[in-house]
Protein backbone atom coordinates (compact mmCIF):
# COMPACT_ATOMS: atom_id res chain seq x y z
CA UNK A 1 0.00 0.00 0.00
CA UNK A 2 1.39 3.38 -1.12
CA UNK A 3 0.60 6.49 1.59
CA UNK A 4 -0.78 9.35 -0.27
CA UNK A 5 -2.40 10.97 2.97
CA UNK A 6 -3.48 10.62 6.43
CA UNK A 7 -5.14 12.51 8.77
CA UNK A 8 -7.33 11.89 12.44
CA UNK A 9 -11.29 12.10 11.94
CA UNK A 10 -12.16 11.42 15.51
CA UNK A 11 -10.91 10.92 18.58
CA UNK A 12 -13.96 9.33 20.37
CA UNK A 13 -14.63 8.46 24.04
CA UNK A 14 -18.48 6.97 23.15
CA UNK A 15 -19.95 4.67 20.62
CA UNK A 16 -22.01 7.35 19.37
CA UNK A 17 -19.48 9.59 18.62
CA UNK A 18 -17.83 6.68 16.34
CA UNK A 19 -17.62 8.09 12.52
CA UNK A 20 -20.01 6.69 10.06
CA UNK A 21 -16.84 5.25 7.35
CA UNK A 22 -17.77 2.78 4.81
CA UNK A 23 -14.14 1.61 4.47
CA UNK A 24 -12.46 -1.32 6.05
CA UNK A 25 -11.36 -0.74 9.62
CA UNK A 26 -7.82 -2.18 11.10
CA UNK A 27 -7.49 -1.55 14.95
CA UNK A 28 -4.44 -1.75 17.17
CA UNK A 29 -4.10 -3.03 20.59
CA UNK A 30 -1.78 -3.23 23.42
CA UNK A 31 -0.63 -2.20 26.46
CA UNK A 32 -0.16 1.23 27.79
CA UNK A 33 3.88 2.15 26.35
CA UNK A 34 3.65 -0.58 23.60
CA UNK A 35 4.38 1.96 20.70
CA UNK A 36 0.37 1.83 18.94
CA UNK A 37 1.09 5.52 18.21
CA UNK A 38 4.99 5.21 17.18
CA UNK A 39 4.13 1.98 15.19
CA UNK A 40 0.92 4.64 13.50
CA UNK A 41 2.85 7.21 13.01
CA UNK A 42 5.99 5.31 11.26
CA UNK A 43 3.13 3.35 9.27
CA UNK A 44 1.56 6.77 7.96
CA UNK A 45 4.76 8.51 7.40
CA UNK A 46 4.05 11.34 9.84
CA UNK A 47 5.71 12.55 12.73
CA UNK A 48 2.72 13.30 15.02
CA UNK A 49 -0.52 11.99 13.43
CA UNK A 50 -0.53 9.93 16.92
CA UNK A 51 0.55 11.81 20.29
CA UNK A 52 2.86 9.66 21.38
CA UNK A 53 4.01 10.19 24.99
CA UNK A 54 6.67 8.85 27.72
CA UNK A 55 3.92 8.56 30.14
CA UNK A 56 1.98 4.99 29.96
CA UNK A 57 -1.96 5.37 29.41
CA UNK A 58 -1.60 8.49 26.46
CA UNK A 59 -4.51 7.10 24.95
CA UNK A 60 -7.66 7.27 26.41
CA UNK A 61 -9.82 7.31 23.95
CA UNK A 62 -10.70 5.16 20.49
CA UNK A 63 -8.75 7.03 17.88
CA UNK A 64 -9.75 7.23 13.90
CA UNK A 65 -7.14 7.86 11.17
CA UNK A 66 -8.36 8.09 7.84
CA UNK A 67 -5.85 6.35 5.01
CA UNK A 68 -5.55 7.54 1.70
CA UNK A 69 -8.86 9.45 1.67
CA UNK A 70 -10.89 6.74 3.73
CA UNK A 71 -9.16 3.65 1.26
CA UNK A 72 -9.02 2.40 4.61
CA UNK A 73 -9.23 3.33 8.55
CA UNK A 74 -6.53 2.71 11.34
CA UNK A 75 -7.75 2.44 14.81
CA UNK A 76 -5.79 3.24 17.89
CA UNK A 77 -7.40 1.67 21.02
CA UNK A 78 -6.85 2.50 24.30
CA UNK A 79 -3.89 0.87 25.90
CA UNK A 80 -3.87 -1.39 28.64
CA UNK A 81 -2.14 -2.36 31.75
CA UNK A 82 -0.45 -0.74 34.19
CA UNK A 83 -1.21 3.00 33.10
CA UNK A 84 -1.59 4.67 36.50
CA UNK A 85 -5.08 5.66 36.57
CA UNK A 86 -7.86 4.59 38.54
CA UNK A 87 -9.63 1.57 38.40
CA UNK A 88 -12.86 2.85 37.80
CA UNK A 89 -10.92 4.91 34.59
CA UNK A 90 -9.31 1.10 33.62
CA UNK A 91 -12.91 -0.39 33.68
CA UNK A 92 -13.73 2.36 31.64
CA UNK A 93 -11.47 1.80 29.46
CA UNK A 94 -11.96 -1.78 29.27
CA UNK A 95 -15.49 -1.26 28.48
CA UNK A 96 -14.82 0.89 25.59
CA UNK A 97 -12.62 -1.64 24.04
CA UNK A 98 -15.46 -3.70 24.85
CA UNK A 99 -18.07 -2.04 22.73
CA UNK A 100 -16.11 -1.12 19.82
CA UNK A 101 -15.28 -4.80 19.30
CA UNK A 102 -18.79 -6.20 19.44
CA UNK A 103 -20.18 -3.25 17.59
CA UNK A 104 -17.90 -2.52 14.85
CA UNK A 105 -19.40 -3.63 11.36
CA UNK A 106 -16.59 -2.23 9.29
CA UNK A 107 -14.06 -3.40 11.63
CA UNK A 108 -11.92 -6.06 9.50
CA UNK A 109 -8.68 -6.98 11.94
CA UNK A 110 -7.38 -6.27 15.50
CA UNK A 111 -3.74 -6.55 15.71
CA UNK A 112 -2.18 -7.13 18.59
CA UNK A 113 0.92 -5.24 19.41
CA UNK A 114 3.44 -6.77 21.86
CA UNK A 115 6.96 -5.39 23.26
CA UNK A 116 9.70 -7.77 21.54
CA UNK A 117 11.48 -7.09 24.81
CA UNK A 118 9.40 -8.29 27.67
CA UNK A 119 7.43 -11.91 27.84
CA UNK A 120 3.83 -11.18 26.85
CA UNK A 121 1.80 -10.48 30.29
CA UNK A 122 -1.70 -11.28 31.91
CA UNK A 123 -3.41 -8.59 30.04
CA UNK A 124 -1.95 -9.18 26.44
CA UNK A 125 -2.82 -12.87 27.18
CA UNK A 126 -6.49 -11.94 27.92
CA UNK A 127 -6.37 -9.59 25.06
CA UNK A 128 -5.09 -11.94 22.56
CA UNK A 129 -7.52 -15.11 23.74
CA UNK A 130 -10.39 -12.38 23.04
CA UNK A 131 -8.76 -11.25 19.84
CA UNK A 132 -9.32 -14.70 18.82
CA UNK A 133 -12.48 -15.20 20.12
CA UNK A 134 -13.93 -12.53 17.82
CA UNK A 135 -12.52 -14.53 15.19
CA UNK A 136 -9.71 -12.52 14.18
CA UNK A 137 -6.90 -13.77 12.95
CA UNK A 138 -4.44 -13.32 15.83
CA UNK A 139 -1.33 -10.91 13.95
CA UNK A 140 1.19 -9.56 16.48
CA UNK A 141 3.36 -7.04 15.76
CA UNK A 142 6.19 -7.11 18.54
CA UNK A 143 7.26 -3.49 18.43
CA UNK A 144 10.76 -1.95 19.68
CA UNK A 145 12.53 -4.73 17.42
CA UNK A 146 15.37 -1.72 17.24
CA UNK A 147 16.11 -2.42 21.17
CA UNK A 148 17.76 -5.90 20.81
CA UNK A 149 20.31 -7.24 18.87
CA UNK A 150 18.99 -8.65 15.55
CA UNK A 151 20.21 -12.42 16.22
CA UNK A 152 18.09 -12.42 19.34
CA UNK A 153 14.92 -11.38 17.05
CA UNK A 154 13.92 -15.23 16.82
CA UNK A 155 14.37 -16.24 20.30
CA UNK A 156 12.08 -13.31 21.42
CA UNK A 157 9.30 -13.95 18.89
CA UNK A 158 9.72 -17.57 20.14
CA UNK A 159 8.73 -16.23 24.17
CA UNK A 160 5.84 -14.57 22.75
CA UNK A 161 4.73 -17.83 20.67
CA UNK A 162 4.86 -19.80 23.48
CA UNK A 163 3.40 -17.52 26.04
CA UNK A 164 0.31 -16.84 23.79
CA UNK A 165 0.02 -20.57 22.64
CA UNK A 166 0.75 -19.75 19.19
CA UNK A 167 1.37 -22.64 16.62
CA UNK A 168 1.12 -21.25 13.19
CA UNK A 169 3.85 -19.36 11.95
CA UNK A 170 4.23 -15.96 10.45
CA UNK A 171 2.03 -14.43 12.97
CA UNK A 172 4.33 -12.47 14.61
CA UNK A 173 5.95 -9.42 13.12
CA UNK A 174 9.06 -7.38 14.33
CA UNK A 175 8.55 -4.10 14.38
CA UNK A 176 10.59 -0.79 14.81
CA UNK A 177 9.45 2.44 14.69
CA UNK A 178 12.72 3.87 14.61
CA UNK A 179 13.92 1.75 11.98
CA UNK A 180 10.95 1.15 10.13
CA UNK A 181 11.84 -2.16 10.11
CA UNK A 182 8.79 -4.32 7.83
CA UNK A 183 6.86 -1.48 7.22
CA UNK A 184 6.39 -2.35 4.00
CA UNK A 185 5.13 -5.89 4.99
CA UNK A 186 2.77 -4.82 7.21
CA UNK A 187 1.33 -1.78 4.82
CA UNK A 188 1.11 -4.88 2.35
CA UNK A 189 -0.75 -6.94 5.22
CA UNK A 190 -3.17 -3.97 5.74
CA UNK A 191 -3.90 -3.35 2.02
CA UNK A 192 -4.63 -6.79 1.78
CA UNK A 193 -7.04 -7.46 4.73
CA UNK A 194 -10.86 -8.31 3.43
Amino acid sequence: MKIKGSELIITAGRQDQYPNTLCKEVAFAGKSNVGKSSMINALLNRKNLARTSGAPGKTRTVNFYSVNDEEMVIVDLPGYGFARVSKKEKEKWKKMIEVYLHNREQLREVILLIDIRHEPGENDVIMYDWIKEFGFTGLIIATKADKIPKGKIQKHINTIKKKLNIEEEGLIIPFSAENKMNRDLILNMLEHME
